[in-house]
């Protein structure tokens, strides 16, 4: 047991049936069918590999696509394919999550098998907007009709999607109300990785934090810094932006219209509370770039037109970045700090994400554009830990109880191990 979660070392799996949840959620090119993206589904091959070298009948439950915009979802037959790549052998794949096709399949499933339900969010249970509305607590959840179809057929769940565990949803934290339960070899990697990176980090530790998730962002930003584990915060993005806003600077018009037109005008009060008590070790952009009939323009924080419209850090910014950042012995990253995607608002993120490859301090970088941008300036193999998750890691970095986590210590309790 670690983290008071079971673990596979636990469990003898051999001849039984195995609800292993997985996130491989990746962008998919629909016009032919493939992902533009493997990583995730690489990332949890191992634990796919080891339950069915094993001898367990292996059932896998995933999703794909914006839990928000139904329009994104897709089914999850690629997937398959790409996995029965990577393990050499068939991944079979029925079109049905829970219904009479995938319980029968379940059923027909000989040892070391492995079959993947279609998308999970196919089912309304599964989206968000069933969890934000109805806020089913998990002995609810175990209630739903994914849990009650497919748990009876089980003998274990296993959870190997830490890049899904904020979410508080059946497949995700239902099972573990009505069956032993265990986490799989990723989620187990980076709960170590990301724990010893809030518990003990190697000082001194610089956290870079730019991306979209701006709640998020300032929720981890006061807990990082209250707790010792940051010595220095470097903003850029929305996050920079809001917190030279709090200080009254001129960032220009189009920079704060898209901060309120995007509903985060009320963190430039909560921005300014922060900065008051952290200014000493929070780094603002000392000066700001925009793009202007495609051409790069940067102004000096102090004289930014009024008509601005931020779009990257400066090139000075970068530069005071990079010392810090080669400086440290640990360094976090998570979202880019300027439109990384186009050629003239790229300098900033290029200049950081070189940066940490080059530092010899352990680097850590978490998020779906953080991982992009790692891909896009050639540096993955150069940086020490990349999270399969942004949106847990980020709220497990606020000391928030992830509620995977919870569900997972709850079956720990409810169900004894094998051994």
């Amino acid at each position: 047991m670690r983290f008071g979660i079971h673990t596979l070392d636990e469990f003898n799996v051999a001849g039984k049936t195995v609800l292993c949840r997985v996130d491989m959620n990746q962008p998919v090119d629909k016009a032919t069918d493939t992902l533009k993206s493997i990583q995730r589904i690489s990332a949890c091959a191992p634990t796919v590999k080891e339950l069915s070298d094993q001898g367990a009948k292996v059932v896998l439950l995933a999703h794909q696509g914006s839990d928000i915009e139904y329009k994104n979802f897709y089914n999850t037959r690629p997937h398959a394919k790409v996995l029965s790549e990577l393990l050499g052998k068939e991944v079979r794949w029925v079109e049905d999550v829970c219904g009479p096709t995938a319980r029968e399949a379940i059923r027909n499933l000989k040892n070391g098998e492995i079959l993947l339900l279609d998308n999970v969010r196919f089912c309304s249970e599964e989206q968000t907007l069933f969890e934000m509305k109805l806020q089913l607590t998990h002995e609810e959840q175990a209630k739903t009709q994914v849990v009650t179809k497919l748990a009876p057929l089980a003998d274990l769940y296993v959870c190997d999607a830490f890049a899904a565990a904020h979410r508080d949803q059946p497949t995700l934290c239902g099972f573990e109300q009505v069956l032993p339960s265990a986490m799989g070899r990723l989620f187990e990697k980076e709960y170590c990785v990301v724990s010893e990176l809030m518990e003990n980090p190697e000082h001194p530790c610089a956290f870079v934090l730019g991306g979209s998730k701006i709640s998020d962002a300032f929720m981890m930003m006061e807990t990082v810094l209250s707790s010792g584990a940051a010595d220095t915060v470097l903003t850029g993005g929305l996050v920079g932006q809001i917190l030279l806003a709090s200080q009254g600077v001129q960032v220009g018009s189009g920079t704060l219209g898209f901060i309120h037109k995007s509903g985060y005008g009320e963190f430039i009060e909560k921005a300014k509370g922060i900065y008051a008590k952290y200014s000493d070790k929070i780094m603002l952009p000392v000066d700001l770039a925009q793009v202007v009939d495609g051409v790069r323009a940067e102004a000096t924080v102090g004289a930014i037109p009024e008509d601005f419209n931020a779009m990257d850090i400066g090139a000075e910014t970068a530069k005071k970045y990079r010392e810090v950042i080669l400086g440290s012995k640990t360094v976090f990253a998570n979202g880019p700090v300027g439109v990384f995607e186009e050629a003239q608002s790229e300098l900033g993120t290029k200049v950081l994400f070189e940066s940490m490859a080059e530092t010899a301090g352990y680097t850590v970088v978490g998020g779906g554009d953080s991982v992009t941008a790692a891909k896009k300036y050639g540096v993955t193999d150069k940086l020490g830990y990349i999270c399969t998750g942004g949106g847990a890691l980020i709220r497990f970095l606020t000391g928030e109880e992830l509620p995977v986590v919870k569900a997972l210590r709850h079956a720990a309790n409810a169900f004894p191990a094998d051994q």
